[in-house]
């Protein structure tokens, strides 16, 4: 069994997905734990394989808008660079960085880098979120996922960590909401920007390929959304583990 090391874990969904997929996960620290990666150095030669995706908002799109609000001080910091330390120190078989399309690729010396956009819908998925996957080996070898020939034309939007809304709200002419449809027909109405409720968590779980009983108990429901937006939907990271794992078993 490939031993991995999970760098910026949040609530473990990348960890999740590749421990589906048979590797076994050892979760490194996450300042939502109280954790600090500044100071954490891993044991070289240990792990075979390193994932993680360092936090996206500093080249996330909302970057740029609070940048000519707030100032660049207010935009978060890129902790890529951790990224790579932690990389080059634990020095692994293999890497795997998982981030948004605009952050630029992780360079770690030693390994060659192959990149690969995948979008939820485009492996099984409900969302049509979109992350870029950097995966690199000491021979460059590619990164194989597997998409399937059809997929729902009308995936749900991306969970967001803000609680941002599923739809666009639509506005009758009495100055109520519109109701709109999931891709199933079903109706709801739609969430507005900021909405973070018990039932948005509930679909919010849904959508990312969680079971119905999954939870994060001790947390508000806020902070629970936070936290699951911020994760990688099952059906993406099982596809990207299975991938990986295929090509560290290709001769």
């Amino acid at each position: 069994m490939s031993l991995v090391l999970s760098l910026f874990p949040g609530i473990g969904l990348l960890d999740m997905a590749f421990e589906q997929e048979g590797f076994c996960v050892v979760r490194g620290p996450d300042l939502l734990w109280g954790g600090d990666i500044k100071t954490f150095h891993p044991p070289a030669g240990k792990f075979d394989g390193v994932i993680g995706g360092p936090p996206c908002q500093r080249f996330s799109r909302l970057a740029n808008l609070v940048r000519h609000v707030y100032g660049e001080e207010k935009v978060a910091a890129d902790l890529i660079p951790e990224y790579v330390r932690c990389v080059s120190e634990a020095a692994p078989r293999w890497f795997l960085m998982e981030e948004v399309p605009e952050a630029p690729p992780p360079i770690v010396e030693g390994y060659v880098v192959r990149e690969r956009l995948i979008r939820d819908v485009w492996v099984g998925g409900h969302t049509s979120r979109l992350r870029r996957f950097s995966f690199g080996t000491r021979d460059g070898r590619a990164l194989a996922v597997e998409e399937l020939v059809l997929h729902c034309p009308n995936p749900l939007p991306a969970v967001l960590a803000s609680g941002g809304r599923w739809v666009p709200v639509a506005i009758g002419g009495g100055g109520s909401a519109k109701k709109t449809r999931r891709p199933n027909g079903a109706e709801r109405s739609g969430y507005i920007m900021g909405a973070k409720t018990q039932r948005y968590f509930r679909e919010a779980v849904s959508a990312q390929g969680l079971p119905e009983s999954f939870d994060l108990p001790g947390m508000t429901v806020a902070a629970k959304i936070h936290a699951i937006g911020n994760g990688v939907p099952i059906a993406m990271g099982r596809a990207v583990a299975k991938a990986v794992r295929e090509s560290l078993n290709h001769a």
